[in-house]
């Protein structure tokens, strides 16, 4: 018990707050991007451009917090990595705002359709319209507690990046 009197201060369960941000880079962007695979294949939405787009930094946001593990939480290294990982997860946030506000209307979505691949003959387009679900950007297909997955997107997103930033950015204060 002395020795723990005399110990640093550290936040739950022992972690300190560059071991806190790390873990909220990798279970953030593993969480979002579960629920959204989750929505498209067990609850049957199909996802539009813009929920795409919103999928890629999530995905990269995720090897880079993996990266971090490669390294002590506090190394130079791992909150390199970290930060990254954090952009990664507030452009992703940043894509939610954009597409949230293209359904409430604020902003103007596509004026041509993106659910195709460009080029290929007639015949591949066409086999590419006749199969494609009519997915459009504007449109809301699911809302939780009034806002839709774009808009929880952002707020999560948005909330955890700065969230680990804060953490990590605490290395010179004492916890």
């Amino acid at each position: 018990m002395t020795q723990a009197v005399g110990a640093r201060p550290t936040h739950a369960e022992g972690m300190t707050a560059a071991a806190i941000a790390r873990a909220i880079a990798l279970l953030l962007p593993v969480a979002l991007l579960g629920g959204a695979l989750g929505s498209q294949y067990f609850g049957g939405l199909q996802p539009c451009e813009m929920c795409m787009w919103q999928r890629w930094p999530h995905a990269a946001a995720i090897v880079l917090a993996l990266l971090a593990f490669t390294a002590p939480a506090g190394s130079p290294r791992s909150r390199t990595l970290v930060l990254l990982a954090a952009f990664a997860i507030a452009v992703s946030g940043a894509i939610g705002v954009y597409h949230a506000g293209v359904e409430a209307k604020v902003f103007e979505g596509f004026t041509q359709c993106t659910a195709l691949a460009k080029g290929g003959t007639n015949a591949e387009l066409l086999q590419q319209i006749m199969h494609a679900p009519l997915v459009r950007c504007d449109e809301v297909q699911f809302r939780f507690l009034g806002i839709s997955m774009a808009g929880w997107n952002a707020i999560l997103s948005l909330g955890g990046a700065a969230l680990i930033l804060l953490l990590t950015l605490r290395r010179g204060r004492k916890s």
